[in-house]
């Protein structure tokens, strides 16, 4: 079991965004910017790409309102999307408040948010939505 599946399965605490019988939302702790969400299949399937056709395109609509709401919770110029899929064998897009191509680079150091401070962002989002 992955940690996004331990997550999933409510054994690992996380901030959900939203979620359905085929996807879960919830922001990624260790965020590039307030607003960033990891959208993951529940089918664990490591690489994205492997994920069959109806997920692949079902992935993508699932996440548009929650692209709407971080653009809505968070000064930014878009939501940018990025699918890496190296720290976690579990396909995810990140969906990321961004103003330039830089704002996607994850080498860059990540944040260090409070609980206080996620539950905050995690407030904002589904308050937009």
């Amino acid at each position: 079991m992955t940690i996004f599946s331990k997550i999933i399965a409510g054994e690992i605490p996380s901030y959900k965004i939203a979620e359905n019988e085929h996807f879960f939302a919830f922001l990624d702790i260790f965020p590039l910017a307030e607003g960033h969400v990891l959208v993951v299949p529940k089918q664990e399937t490591d690489r994205f790409f492997d994920l069959d056709e109806h997920y692949l395109s079902e992935i993508l609509l699932f996440a548009k309102p929650i692209a709407k709401a971080i653009e809505k919770a968070f000064p930014c110029n878009r939501c940018g999307m990025s699918v890496v899929g190296l720290e976690v064998p579990h396909a995810h897009v990140h969906l990321i408040p961004i103003n330039t191509a830089d704002d996607l680079n994850f080498t860059r150091e990540k944040l260090k948010l409070s609980p206080e401070q996620l539950k905050r962002v995690q407030e904002k989002i589904l308050a937009a939505l």
